[in-house]
């Protein structure tokens, strides 16, 4: 019979410290992946001589296995341990990632992209359960604070990460950086996190019926969410795939409640303010990720920024969250949970509401005041809500629970990415057209908004514009129009983290 884990009551040890900062670093790698091979696809299909067309399932795969793992988390930890799971859970992701450097083909860097994925899932929730399972309450703060700040600083020093190892490397090092902070993780975690007992018998309770259900539909959301941009919303495919995953989750949920040993434990969102906390990570999830997509897009596309200035302009965010981060915790324990998430989105909607009126020629000076007020209420929007959700919690529900609460961050992320690719692809040719028209009709002010010299623009000869006018103008059009587009699309994620406090009303100090 194994030792059971520390109460939460006493104070933890420094190895239970030592364990839970692995833990954070098992998180950050699993996040980090995700951006730094964002910035090196093109380098990726290179080598690889991938299609454009099949380049994105790169990190589709990934984000597929991440989302259907997540809510996993509270049975593998019933089963394994939060112990033993994140052992095997980074052991599995150095592994693929190994697998994914010394891939010599696109199959077999998919099938190790989704080990990948799916032990890169697990360990996000995990280090979130490890908070409420590890420490006594008076502690939760701090190591929210951590975990908090280890999640949301991966995605914005990612593309920094990824183009100076592609600049100054080659890319199978964009997986092989995990190699050597996976195997001092799982090989010290195993002496440091506390020990409990094992429950193998769970899996011969487990629903494997509904397990495939989940899974399936998970996949056919996230794959729907990504080809409704390109190929439409209503087109029969998306339709197909949205509609397949509304059934499937429906089904899953329905088995899930009546079932004695569920796969995901769904009870949990009885409590109001679990709830309350799920619908705010998923707000928080929309203008995260979305924010973190939109600024490489308009930086490479309209600006020419290459991966590495990109990163370097990205990292403001990044400062303005580790300064604050310490300061979100003291302030939660002054003027509480609630009024500081509030607080939070306030500066959220403020931070995006800002990026929605930048200029076609923005850069590092524009950019720099919107970064530091996201930065700041990133932490607000993060730190408090995970307390609120998962704080007062009973420890059996814990694992399950960040699960769900991690899940709808991560879904919360892939609608706001696919509303924002809407966006980008249905209203730029409109922009587009209209610049065009105008530009025809001698429209003085919008030659100046495409960055046409004026005086050529005035004095150009008469007549239909010849084609090397055509092929001159051409650019200068589509990054005027693709920066409108942009626009739109940070005022649309502002108009979600309104609707976030909105909702924070519904939530309260402790969970009941």
């Amino acid at each position: 019979m194994s030792e059971q884990a520390e109460p939460r009551t006493v104070a933890p040890a420094v190895a239970t410290w030592a364990g839970f900062l692995l833990m954070c670093l098992g998180m950050f790698m699993a996040i980090l992946d995700i951006q730094v091979v964002a910035t090196s696809l093109p380098a990726i299909q290179h080598a690889l001589a991938i299609s454009p067309d099949a380049m994105s399932w790169i990190q589709t795969a990934y984000l597929i296995a991440e989302v259907i793992a997540i809510p996993l988390t509270g049975l593998f930890t019933r089963v394994l341990t939060l112990r033993w799971l994140f052992v095997t859970a980074v052991s599995l992701f150095t592994l693929a990632s190994i697998g994914c450097a010394y891939s010599g083909h696109f199959a077999v860097l998919l099938v190790f992209r989704v080990v990948q994925g799916f032990s890169g899932g697990v360990l996000i929730p995990a280090v979130f359960s490890a908070v409420f399972l590890l420490f006594p309450p008076r502690l939760h703060a701090v190591a929210t604070t951590v975990g908090g700040v280890v999640a949301v600083l991966a995605p914005t020093v990612g593309p920094v990460v990824g183009g100076w190892i592609t600049e100054t490397w080659s890319w199978p090092w964009l997986f092989l950086i995990n190699v050597i902070p996976g195997m001092i993780a799982a090989s010290a975690a195993p002496l440091l996190l506390p020990r409990q007992q094992t429950d193998l018998n769970e899996l011969t309770r487990l629903d494997g019926l509904t397990l495939i259900l989940l899974a399936a539909a998970l996949a056919s959301l996230e794959i729907g969410l990504k080809e409704a941009p390109h190929r439409g919303w209503w087109s029969l495919t998306c339709i197909g795939l949205l509609s397949a995953s509304a059934f499937g989750i429906a089904l899953s949920v329905r088995r899930s409640l009546r079932s004695a040993h569920p796969v995901v434990q769904l009870l949990t969102l009885k409590r109001r303010s679990f709830a309350a906390g799920c619908a705010l990570s998923f707000c928080l999830g929309v203008g995260l990720f979305g924010s973190v997509y939109l600024m490489p897009v308009f930086l490479a596309f309209v600006r020419g920024r290459d991966a590495f200035e990109i990163g370097t302009i990205m990292l403001v965010t990044g400062v303005a969250q580790l300064v604050t981060a310490p300061l979100a915790a003291i302030l939660e324990s002054r003027i509480g949970a609630r009024l500081l998430t509030a607080c939070g989105f306030a500066l959220f909607a403020l931070g995006l509401g800002l990026s929605a009126f930048q200029p076609r020629t923005a850069d590092f000076d524009e950019m720099f005041l919107p970064q530091v007020v996201r930065g700041i209420a990133i932490m607000f929007c993060l730190l408090p809500p995970t307390r609120i959700a998962l704080g007062a919690l009973p420890e059996a529900e814990v694992a399950d629970a960040s699960g769900l609460f991690n899940l709808m961050r991560n879904l919360g992320g892939a609608i706001g990415i696919a509303l924002i690719d809407t966006i980008l692809y249905g209203r730029i040719g409109i922009y587009a057209e209209d610049f065009r028209t105008r530009l025809l009709a001698g429209d003085v002010t919008a030659a100046k908004a495409i960055g046409l010299s004026v005086a050529a623009f005035v004095n150009r000869p008469p007549g239909p514009p010849d084609d090397a006018a055509v092929a001159f103008v051409r650019p200068m059009v589509e990054k005027a129009s693709l920066a409108l587009c942009i626009n739109e699309a940070w005022a649309m994620l502002a108009c979600v983290a309104i609707a976030g406090l909105l909702l924070v009303p519904l939530a309260r100090n402790r969970s009941d």
